[in-house]
């Protein structure tokens, strides 16, 4: 299958190529070849046999009181390999048109890994000041501009929103100042529901996701702050085979800072999420009340909150320290239903993790320590965690890149 898949790039490379120089366009190919190598001191909660770390996984405790889940786990991968082609050179509406696609062999299910997955596609129109793009790319939440530089391919999942969305997004600058709105649906990422995880939810919705965000950049200082709103629909059929149109509407915050000079960076980033399970955070919703005529339900948003600092020194040879924290706050109304989330039962996770890497030519050697703790326990009746009990893996990566 990669066999095919690297023909058909060079295929189309080559044809691109060929017929760019009349149009006038230009082809740029890039991306990385990886392999990573991991061992986790325990079983964990993860995407891709392992490869995408959220959390430990919680105690599961068998007849004689012994953690099944107490078992050490080993992987190597190279799924992470990603190739890309940046297109430029063609102008409309008095635009700078510029196209970006990029696709890895993360596959799209735990049946597909070594799959090929679109992560970016879209068309950028770029004036002065203004940018219009369409397509698929990072969640408005993500900011490229400060994000931590973890070896992990979590990027700081789940105390890094993460998530990569269908949408359209103009940006206007002001000097320093950006404004950015845009509006997004969902694609591989997605809000859970009765359904299971689903873009679903947001479609019957009949109303993207909207986004804004203000951003100061500076030679050294990028600071910014954004706010989103979303509103789904879990179902369109009650138990009782009655149409229903319930909605579930919740909010996001984001803030964050990072500060630059010479070879050091800190980088602060917090999160407040109301329903943010698409973001590949804790929380979720649940059902708050039931019509028990009709089978009617109304939700209530499960709440989170996340703050992550990453510091780093170095340019060749460099050094970082990752540290996040994030808490399940529970919901303002009672829940009395299901509860519809990714691991409800935690009530915060912790993680430190520090790093080491050296660059010399395209090539990048990296070693990472990832210690990340969660505190599962039992729901009171407003989805908060309560006799939390704290669970603790090591993983130790070794990563290895080749860019080009």
């Amino acid at each position: 299958m990669i066999k095919k898949i690297v023909l058909i790039i060079v295929l189309l490379s080559t044809i691109a190529i060929a017929q760019n120089e009349t149009a006038g366009l230009k082809v740029q190919f890039g991306g990385f070849i990886n392999w990573s190598g991991y061992l986790d001191s325990r079983q964990t909660v993860n995407f891709r046999e392992g490869h995408l770390l959220l959390y430990p996984a919680a105690p599961l405790y068998d007849k004689k009181g012994d953690d099944l889940n107490e078992k050490a786990n080993l992987n190597f991968l190279s799924i992470q390999s990603r190739l890309n082609s940046k297109i430029s050179g063609a102008e409309a509406f008095d635009a700078k048109v510029t196209g970006f696609v990029e696709g890895e062999f993360f596959g799209t299910s735990e049946s597909d890994v070594n799959g090929l997955r679109l992560r970016h596609a879209y068309v950028s129109f770029d004036w002065n000041n203004t940018s219009l793009l369409f397509g698929q790319t990072w969640h408005p939440s993500f900011v490229p501009e400060a994000f931590s530089q973890v070896i992990s391919y979590n990027a700081g999942i789940p105390f890094q929103p993460f998530s990569r969305n269908p949408q359209v997004r103009i940006t206007q600058k002001f000097g320093s100042l950006k404004l950015i709105a845009a509006l997004l649906t969902q694609r591989d990422f997605s809000s859970n529901g009765p359904n299971g995880f689903s873009s679903s939810y947001l479609r019957n919705s009949v109303f993207p996701e909207i986004n804004f965000q203000v951003q100061y950049n500076s030679e050294s200082v990028t600071i910014g702050a954004g706010i989103g709103y979303k509103s789904l629909t879990p179902r369109i059929e009650t138990s009782k085979k009655i149409k229903t149109d319930e909605k579930i509407s919740s909010i996001t915050a984001v803030g964050y800072l990072k500060y630059s000079s010479n070879d050091f960076t800190f980088l602060t980033k917090g999160f407040y999420g109301e329903n943010s399970t698409d973001l590949m955070t804790l929380g979720g919703y649940g059902v708050s009340s039931i019509d028990t005529a009709t089978g009617k339900e109304t939700y209530s948003s499960i709440n989170v909150i996340s703050i992550l600092t990453d510091i780093y020194y170095g340019k060749e040879f460099q050094v970082g320290l990752f540290a996040g924290y994030s808490e399940n706050l529970g919901s303002n109304d009672k829940i009395v239903g299901k509860i519809y989330s990714r691991n409800e039962n935690i009530d915060h996770v912790l993680r430190v993790s520090p790093r080491i890497q050296y660059k010399f030519s395209k090539i990048t050697v990296a070693s990472e320590l990832e210690m990340t703790s969660a505190a599962y326990g039992k729901l009171d009746g407003f989805a908060k965690v309560i006799d939390s009990e704290i669970v603790t893996n090591t993983r130790l990566i070794l990563s290895v890149f080749y860019n080009f």
